[in-house]
């Protein structure tokens, strides 16, 4: 089940498509957090999401705000996939340990060995104030992504 609105979002460490190391604290203090979960690159619903997010990237990456998108793909295959669609936000891979991170959440499909589509909005306290889980084939709104932000 996934951690709900009000808990302390679990901190991670997680390479993105560059190699870095990414960490959910080095963004407490100074930015609220749009952590998304996908299942796999180059998937057409997944590949249509994360382009969405590329076309109104100001929305979900800017001075207050951070855009994190999590799959359990190997950070070559997301580097490839970042640069073929043009994502200029952080790719994070949860490949191994295979989805600890995705599991941390509430987010990890066991039986499908990946992330279903979990996105949780993370205030600058490192606080979940919004989410939403959706089903594999089922691609998110992300209005309301945009509507929560708005609240903070």
């Amino acid at each position: 089940m996934a951690i709900e609105v009000g808990s302390k979002a679990p901190d991670f460490e997680l390479k993105d498509n560059h190699g870095a190391t990414v960490r959910l604290s080095d963004f407490r203090g100074e930015k609220a957090v749009v952590l998304l979960f996908y299942p796999f690159a180059f998937t057409g619903v997944c590949t249509g999401e994360l382009c969405e997010l590329r076309d109104q990237l100001p929305r979900f990456q800017n001075a207050d705000v951070q855009l994190l998108a999590v799959s359990n793909d190997s950070v070559p295959t997301l580097r490839v996939f970042g640069e073929q669609e043009g994502l200029e936000y952080p790719l994070l891979s949860d490949f191994w340990p295979h989805g600890e991170t995705s599991r941390a959440y509430g987010v990890f499909d066991e039986d499908k060995g990946c992330a279903v589509r979990g996105t949780f909005i993370i205030d600058k306290d490192g606080v979940v104030r919004w989410t939403v889980v959706n089903g594999l084939p089922d691609a998110r709104d992300l209005n309301e992504y945009i509507k929560a932000l708005d609240s903070l």
